[in-house]
Formats: structure tokens, sequence, C-alpha cells
């Protein structure tokens, strides 16, 4: 029988069936469709694509227990990667899941909002069966430290931990690990990092003559590699960036809560303010991951995920990333499934992501690819061989697939994976675009949360406490030191006896009622030394 003959549902034993009175399908089309008939619950993602006909008896569908097995949806700019977002967020919410999206464009704030009957909306679902009713979703906006329309989320210097900010700082290797023991020094003596100036102080005390001793036995910190965070610091400051540190720190169990009514509440980060600093928002994305992480209990394989993570804009979080930043993701990645998190990264190609992270990937969605130059052409050729073996001519698909139509194998029920699956996808019944401005600002100001967050607070922490020991009759630790000696040299040059040194200022600091008492403070404040992760992240107290 050639592929193009069509078989009725009864024709053999191994035949998936089709429903009565329904067209007959390609045989292809018949084992490809029995392999998204879910038992359980499961998303409607839309219907199967066959020779170029859509064929609406064939859906396919992604089990609801397996999306926290993580997924990739990929493909180039334009061809509908964020209303797949979209599609698959807002049956999350109706089926009580929890969401966190990224907007970086700034337009899935419609998320919110009933989405408008139109001539293209209801010509697609007729061509995929769907029954369309316009619903938007329970959501809550945020903007990263205030910047833009959203409650403010930010983090701690000390819960942001050194692995993570040296990405955003972009230190290498050596200088990464100098800055952890930067911070390794803050947390035992008690020195609460909350801000950039509180990191600037600890550096700028510890490259002084006094402070260099205080690192002498575990191993030291050179000028050069200080000289170099601290213009780091400098430039990431002068960038706009310390809005996002400070307090109150975001909790990230808001990003966990369900409505009243059950739905899962969709929180869409906000980014288009920080469109231009991608390092920054693509690490606070990994930072709220991580913290995440920390704080949810083990769950084992549940019957829904606690919560489903997108992740856009993937390439920017792995570009001149460090090797233990690369392996802190995969370990993350790899253990969080069983926290109940589902992660998806969105991104152009496959090859945006590392192949340790990719195999952890079990779900797909793979929107066009264009191969305009010899590269695209190699990036194409490595997608398709990512994908299982399939009747389609992959290479060919993935250049001719139009707008909201995709390749699709996800995993089973059993946890293994589908039929690779042409896919025409269903249209979002949220609004596809972004919601007014005013709307936007309304619905951010009559949240329960814009009063836990909106206003920031600047508490004693590190700089504080250092400038209250230097400033206690005490020469500050920023005087020019060779100034100093300058002075002494010339006054014995002169035959002139050289003044009675004072204490040092390590002395003064680490031996002064401040640092005892800090010392004494294990329950109530940082204490001596705190638990990091696997980013070296800070685990809080909640």
């Amino acid at each position: 029988m050639s592929d193009s003959e069509t078989v009725p549902s009864a024709a053999a034993a191994t035949a998936p069936e089709q429903a009565p009175g329904a067209p007959a399908l390609p045989r292809e089309a018949l084992e490809i469709a029995a392999g998204y008939a879910f038992a359980g619950p499961a998303l409607d993602l839309g219907a199967l694509l066959w020779d170029g006909t859509c064929l609406p008896d064939a859906q396919i569908r992604i089990p609801l227990p397996m999306l926290n097995r993580h997924g990739l949806v990929a493909g180039a700019t334009g061809t509908g990667k964020t209303k797949t977002l979209q599609l698959i967020a807002e049956q999350l919410s109706a089926q009580g899941v929890p969401v966190f999206l990224a907007d970086i464009k700034g337009d899935v704030s419609g998320i919110s909002t009933p989405g408008e009957p139109g001539e293209k909306v209801e010509e697609r679902a007729r061509e995929v069966a769907q029954e369309w009713t316009p619903g938007g979703c329970p959501a809550e906006f945020y903007a990263l430290g205030g910047l833009g329309h959203g409650i403010p989320v930010r983090a701690t210097v000390t819960s942001f931990g050194p692995v993570l900010l040296s990405k955003v700082l972009q230190l290498n290797r050596t200088q990464e690990q100098s800055l952890g023991l930067i911070f390794h020094y803050a947390d035992q003596k008690g020195l609460e990092l909350v801000d950039l100036k509180d990191l600037r102080a600890v550096v700028a005390f510890l490259t002084s003559d006094e402070g260099k001793q205080e690192l002498k036995g575990i191993g030291g910190l050179s000028t050069a590699t200080a000289g170099v965070i601290l213009r780091s610091l400098t430039a990431f400051e002068a960038q706009g960036m310390s809005p996002f540190f400070g307090e109150p720190e975001f909790d990230t169990s808001e990003l966990t809560r369900l409505a009243p009514d059950g739905r899962g509440v969709v929180s869409v980060l906000e980014l288009p303010a920080v469109q231009d600093r991608p390092q920054l928002f693509s690490t606070f994305l990994m930072w709220l991951l991580a913290d995440l992480f920390h704080d949810l209990p083990e769950v084992g394989d549940a019957d829904r995920p606690k919560l489903v993570f997108f992740f856009d804009e993937a390439h920017l979080l792995f570009t001149d990333a460090s090797k233990a930043f690369l392996e802190s993701i995969t370990q993350t990645v790899r253990l969080i499934r069983s926290k109940g998190v589902g992660v998806f990264f969105v991104t152009q190609t496959p090859k945006d992501v590392p192949a340790d992270v990719l195999a952890q990937l079990g779900n797909r969605v793979q929107h066009a690819l264009r191969a305009f130059t010899p590269d695209d052409q190699k990036a194409l050729k490595a997608t398709v061989k990512t994908f299982p073996e399939s009747p389609y001519d992959l290479e060919e698909v993935l250049m001719g697939l139009g707008t909201g139509e995709a390749v699709v194998t996800v995993l089973s029920e059993k946890g293994a994976p589908t039929p690779v699956a042409v896919t025409r996808l269903r249209a979002p019944r949220s609004l596809m675009g972004p919601v007014e401005a005013g709307a936007l600002d309304r619905a951010v100001r009559e949240s329960p949360l814009y009063g836990r967050y909106a206003q920031a607070v600047d508490r004693e922490s590190a700089y504080e406490k250092l400038t209250a020991a230097q400033v206690s009759g005490v020469p500050s630790p920023s005087s020019p030191s060779s100034g100093r000696r300058g002075g002494a040299e010339e006054e014995r040059s002169f035959g002139r006896s050289r003044p009675k040194e004072e204490p040092s200022v390590v002395e003064q600091v680490v031996g002064s009622g401040l640092f005892k008492s800090l010392a004494r403070s294990v329950g109530t404040q940082i204490g001596r030394e705190v638990t990091r992760s696997l980013f070296g992240t800070a685990r809080k107290r909640r």
C-alpha cells in the first residue's frame, strides 16, 4: 500500500481507532495520533498536519503530569513562539497550575484579558476543531527593581550570591572565586550585603592595608582582582543597576499562588524597560529559579506541576557563561523536577542551549527555522538530528512551517517520547497583545502584593556598620595609605620622631562591641556563616 493510500479505522488490528464517521486518515497519521491519545488530564496544542492538510480529528496534546519534565520552545523570530507560551500558560492556569512568564517585548500582558474574536481567530479555531471562547487569566505583574510597569522585584546581594553576581558583572573564573571569598568573609563577620554599596564597602575594606590581613589565612585577595571587581561594580551601578538589589526582597513563594477560584496565578515579569541589559534579566530569572529550588519541598512525580517557569530569550543566559555557572544550571534543571517545577527554555534554535541542559528537556515545540546562511544551514541540520525518527522530511518541514505551526514531540504518560507531529496550533483565548498601560498600572496598584514590595527599604547593613566603625574617632580606611607612609618617611628624613601608630582599622572594627554583638546574633541575623546553594545563593529563612 502506498503512503498516499488511506485505511479505515477497522482495517488492521494494529491501527488506532478513529471516531465513527470520521474521514479515513493515512496510516502514518493514525499512528502519530495514537501517540497523543492520553487518558489523563492534558493540554491541547492543536491538530496534526499531514501532507499539507490539517486533520482536526488527530489532536496533539501534552499530558499535564509531564509538564515538570521541562521543555523547549524554539523557532525563528516571528514564527509564533510567544503565542505558544500564551496558549500553554492559560491552559495550565485553568487546571490550577501557577505559571511564570518573562515578558521581554511587553506583549504578554494580554494574558490577563479576554481575547478579541476576529476572522483569523475563527478560521484557526475551525481548522483545529477548537471551541474558542475569549477568556483571561488571574495575573500579577512584576518589574525588576520597579523599572517599568509592575510590582518591584529585588534581591539582596547576599541572597543573589557570588556565582550569579559574577555572571552579571562578567567576571572570569579567577575573579568569580575571589568574589566568593569576599562573600565568605562577609558571611563570617555578620556583614549583611543588602545592596551594592554594601559589597563595595567590604571590598574596599579588604583591599586596605588593614583589611588585607583578614584574608591571608584563607587565600588572600589580590589588589588587581579586587580592582577589577570594584571597577565592574562601578560600571554596573553607572548603568542604573542599583535598584535591582535591596530590600524588601521578593519572596519567590509568591509565584506559586492560586487564585480564589482555584486557577493558577500567571506571574508576568515585565522586562521591556531592561531590554538593553540582557545578562541582568536572564541571570535574575536564574536567581528566581534557584531560590524556588531552595524553598520548595520534594514532591516526586505529582499529578500536576506546582509551577511552570518559562525562560524566554534563553540564549542570553548561556552566552559567555563560566563552566561553574553552566554546571550549576544543569544541576538545578536536573533536580528541580522533583520539586514539581517545570522549566521551559524559549530561544531561536536548540543549539542555543548547552547539550547537557538540552538532554533534560522532555517536551519540544519547534517552530520554523530560516536558513539564509551556511551557519543557518548547519543549525537546521543539527536541529533535525535532535528529533526522534519520523516519517517527515524534517529539514524540509522546518523550512516550510507557517506562523502558528510547529513540530512537536512530548513525553507520554509513561515517560516515553511521542511520535514527531507537525502541528497547527490552537489560538490563545486571551488577548494576543499588550494591555493598555493605564490598565496595567491599575492592576499593579490594586494587587495585595503592592504594599508589601513597592517601597524600598535601606536598613543598617555592611556599609553602615563599617562606616560607623570608621567614623568613631578612627581614620577612614579609604584615606590614602600611601599618603600616610609618605608623611612618615618625610618626617624621618628631617630627623623627627615618627608619631605613635593608632590601632589598625581591622583591630578596631573586629574588636569593637559592634562585631562582638554581631557574632552573638546567629539566631537573629545572618550569623557566622550563610548556607549557600549550587549557585552560591543564600538559603533564606521564611
